[in-house]
């Protein structure tokens, strides 16, 4: 994979977490704050509208990238989702989640190394 690949990847799985901590801030918003259908506050409208971007950006990378590839590298995704939601929500995360978020690193990892192959 190239530079461009690469960069545009980490793209796709930067909106994804950023789009799915929306989500949960504007799931949790109070009603009041949720002004479309009062099920949607503009934090849930701003996930959603991430996930667009990122589902384009993806879509724009298949050109160059194989689906297999791709869609193994953006699984990086689950990880920086659960992280985030530690750090950025005090969400706990046990032990043994810990471990299979590193099974799903070591999953990914080697997907990049037989890329090349």
């Amino acid at each position: 994979m190239n530079v461009r690949s690469t960069i545009g990847l980490a793209g796709v799985i930067g909106f994804a977490i950023i789009a799915n901590l929306m989500l949960k801030l504007g799931a949790s918003a109070p009603a009041s704050d949720r002004i479309i259908f009062g099920v949607l506050s503009w934090k849930s409208v701003a996930g959603l509208v991430l996930f667009g971007c990122g589902g384009l950006l993806y879509a724009f990378l298949l050109r160059w990238v194989p689906l297999n590839v791709a869609q193994s590298f953006t699984a990086a995704q689950f990880i920086g989702v659960i992280a985030a939601a530690s750090l950025m929500l005090n969400e706990p995360i046990s032990p043994v989640r810990w471990i299979g978020i590193g099974l799903i690193g070591v999953g990914i990892l080697l997907v990049g190394v037989t890329a090349r192959a």
